[in-house]
């Protein structure tokens, strides 16, 4: 696999349309676990028609999001995808110069907000089914504290280089073979200002 790049920051509306639809958004993730996968292989996952799931792989594709590139044992007959991102991030700066283009990022935030939650609400049904070291190491939490821009900024700087090393190091572990007692892990952080 060619060495993907880190973090993109999207900035053109049409990229952040295209990871605006929910199905996109769960491939990406879905494949961004498997590493490498089908078409047919992530319709299982997300239980649907390998039709549907061709097509907006390729919607990722066209956004340089994902790469089509030659599988195990070179059958032409399978295509198979890759991420070519680690992660995404798209900041409300780049989307507040024109009032559609504020709306759509608005609107495409609000979809990955949501998936987000669902992922964790999924995490909360099935937890019986996790063993007492996993349920003891997740963690859910809320910090309210009085900040500044500044301050906010820097929070947000710091958080991102620790998860992104804890990243690193767990795709090197990937791709060393070490998956003994790995599972996948969401770290989901939000940094907001609000008025009470």
């Amino acid at each position: 696999m060619s060495s993907p790049e880190q973090t993109r920051r999207i900035t053109d509306l049409d990229t952040l349309k295209a990871l605006g639809h929910p199905l996109r958004i769960k491939l990406y993730r879905a494949l961004y676990v498997a590493g490498t996968a089908t078409a047919s292989q992530l319709a299982d996952q997300v239980g649907e028609a390998v039709s549907l799931v061709s097509y907006h792989l390729r919607k990722l594709a066209k956004h340089g999001i994902i790469e089509e590139f030659e599988g195990p044992g070179g059958d032409a007959r399978q295509r198979w995808w890759r991420p070519v991102v680690t992660s995404m991030s798209s900041m409300d700066e780049d989307f507040r110069d024109a009032p559609e283009r504020n709306a759509v990022h608005t609107a495409v935030s609000r979809v990955y907000a949501r998936q987000r939650v669902e992922l964790y609400e999924s995490y909360l049904d099935a937890k019986g089914a996790w063993s007492d070291d996993w349920r003891d190491s997740a963690f859910s939490s809320e910090s309210l504290m009085p900040l500044n821009v500044a301050e906010l900024r820097s929070l947000r700087a710091e958080i991102g280089e620790l998860v992104r090393g804890y990243q690193v190091r767990a795709e090197a572990a990937r791709d060393a073979g070490d998956t003994e007692g790995r599972e996948n892990v969401a770290v989901q952080t939000y940094g907001f200002p609000f008025r009470a």
